[in-house]
């Protein structure tokens, strides 16, 4: 997967989560890119992209925000991301030989993670 994907879905899982609230700032590209040790043209890339989706946004001159209230996207392309997400979760559960229900099992436990509530200094995530 590539580096910017990855960033992508990063912050997507830290809005969802509720670690990045709406309104609350995500870190620059620059500062990003130097703490990963990336190109600040990926961390762009992942930043435009989540701007598209409506989950950030960009102020000019301030930096960018989680978007006050960030967009899921309509139902067709939730869908499709939906099922890109699950086929490479199952194409992972058949690689490492696991059932469907065990892997059915650590989705399950990844959405109770996901609800937890996120406390200062819980790296438990």
């Amino acid at each position: 997967m590539p580096i910017w994907r990855q960033i992508e879905q990063g912050i997507r899982r830290l809005v969802a989560g509720g670690a990045l609230a709406p309104g609350a700032s995500v870190p620059s590209m620059r500062d990003l890119a130097q703490e990963l040790g990336v190109n600040p043209m990926t961390v762009a890339k992942a930043y435009q992209k989540l701007a598209d989706a409506g989950v950030v946004e960009s102020r000019k001159g301030e930096g960018t925000f989680v978007a006050e209230r960030p967009q899921t996207g309509g139902r067709a392309e939730r869908n499709r991301a939906l099922r890109e997400e699950a086929d490479r979760m199952a194409s992972a559960a058949a690689t490492l030989d696991a059932s469907e229900d065990e892997a059915v099992a650590e989705l399950r436990r990844a959405f109770g993670r996901l609800r937890r509530p996120v406390r200062k200094g819980d790296g438990s995530r």
